[in-house]
């Protein structure tokens, strides 16, 4: 799955003293939960959506403890595809690690905030952020290259049309 993140220009939400507030607008500008007016999505008010209790009232409240698909759906009252794409949203921003499978003696994979904590786990985030930024420039500064490269070579002279015409005597 590749790390997918949105990066906006954006001041610190670190005025607002209300926790709902700033995990929601923090989850907006992460990409996490869509853009909606009001404070709604699609599916009504954000605080009350799907994506943001699984992180409201999940992941955050207990970080350390690994979350089975089978407990989300039954705590969210939703379906398992419908928890596994908001997993994999999460996942894709590289916020959560799998724990469990073999290890846990039901072959079960459980999900937990990366390292146990949300700021550790955005320390990975961040990381593989300034990963994909450094090589963005890499590639950045290789066109460079080549753009100054092909404008130091001499442009290649146009070549006059070739006029195919009908031979005399020929058919019409």
């Amino acid at each position: 799955m590749p790390f997918e993140l949105a990066l906006r220009y954006s001041t610190p939400l670190t005025p607002i003293a209300d926790l709902d507030e700033v995990l929601r607008e923090f989850l907006r500008l992460i990409g996490y939960l869509p853009e909606g007016e009001e404070g709604r999505g699609s599916e009504g008010p954000v605080g009350q959506s799907l994506a943001y209790r699984l992180v409201h009232d999940c992941l955050l409240r207990d970080p350390a403890r690994p979350w089975y698909v089978e407990e989300l759906t039954a705590v969210l009252k939703t379906s398992k595809p419908t928890v596994y794409r908001h997993i994999n949203k999460l996942k894709a921003l590289d916020l959560l690690e799998e724990v469990g499978g073999a290890a846990d003696g039901k072959g079960r994979k459980g999900y937990r905030l990366r390292y146990g904590s949300f700021a550790r786990a955005w320390d990975f985030t961040e990381a593989n952020a300034q990963n994909a930024l450094r090589r963005y420039r890499e590639t950045v500064n290789h066109l460079q290259t080549l753009v100054e490269k092909s404008m130091s070579e001499p442009t290649p002279r146009a070549v006059p049309a070739v006029r195919v015409g009908r031979e005399r005597g020929g058919p019409r």
